[in-house]
């Protein structure tokens, strides 16, 4: 599995042009830029389309969410366990989207870790993101809610926090996400000690993701 800094991730969310059919196809541009620019690029895809995401391409392939509760009476959960079976590589945890008590992360991020599977744990502030880290998550992505889904970027608005969080948790575990947009959204917060940036809809709602995915690892080989 080829996720280590730099790296730029997407999530897919639920978006109707990054599932079923379309996230495959969404995938497989994400496969294409990969070789071209020869950058490290990871996708997480919603939960009905992990197995298919997983054997269609050769990138690392994150659940958006998973359980740790095991095999069992657990309707509507998303196991640990039946993720590693369909060849997930990991989870993204606590999005903003589907926030999660420490409990649920820490059970979750326990199953990762005894399967081989990667962590990467959303967090609104420098603080809860130290805290996942010594939970044992493997990358912190910090987003401040204020920022997620605007124009703006943290990396414009508050790039003191980026500095911060690579002081305080290391370049190689922060990931930065809310309102990165750009190439130059990206440089910015890999010139300041972050691993990698996660990216959503500056990339799936693109009228050309692979053009807005040129864009934005232009800011990764910018390094």
């Amino acid at each position: 599995m080829n996720f280590r800094p730099p790296i730029l991730v997407t999530n897919f969310k639920a978006y109707k042009q990054a599932t079923g059919i379309n996230a495959v196809e969404l995938a497989k541009t994400h496969e294409l830029i990969v070789k071209e620019l020869g950058v490290n690029i990871a996708i997480a895809g919603q939960a009905m389309d992990l197995q298919m995401l997983a054997a269609s391409v050769s990138l690392p392939v994150l659940a958006q969410h998973v359980d740790g509760c095991g095999y069992g009476a657990y309707t509507g959960h998303v196991p640990v366990e039946i993720a590693h079976g369909m060849g997930v590589d990991g989870a993204l945890l606590n999005h903003s989207e589907r926030r999660l008590s420490d409990t649920q992360i820490q059970m979750a991020v326990d199953d990762m870790k005894r399967l081989g599977m990667l962590s990467v744990i959303c967090s609104e502030s420098v603080e809860e993101a130290h805290r996942f880290i010594e939970m044992g998550a493997d990358f912190v992505a910090i987003e401040p809610p204020e920022l997620i889904g605007g124009e703006i970027s943290v990396s414009t608005a508050r790039p003191e926090l980026i500095t911060e969080a690579v002081e305080k948790i290391g370049s190689d575990n922060v990931l930065i996400g809310a309102g990165i947009k750009t190439g130059e959204d990206v440089r910015i917060a890999m010139e300041l000690g972050a691993g990698g940036v996660l990216v959503a809809s500056g990339v799936v709602c693109s009228d050309n993701p692979a053009q807005a995915l040129r864009n934005l690892c232009q800011g990764l080989k910018a390094l």
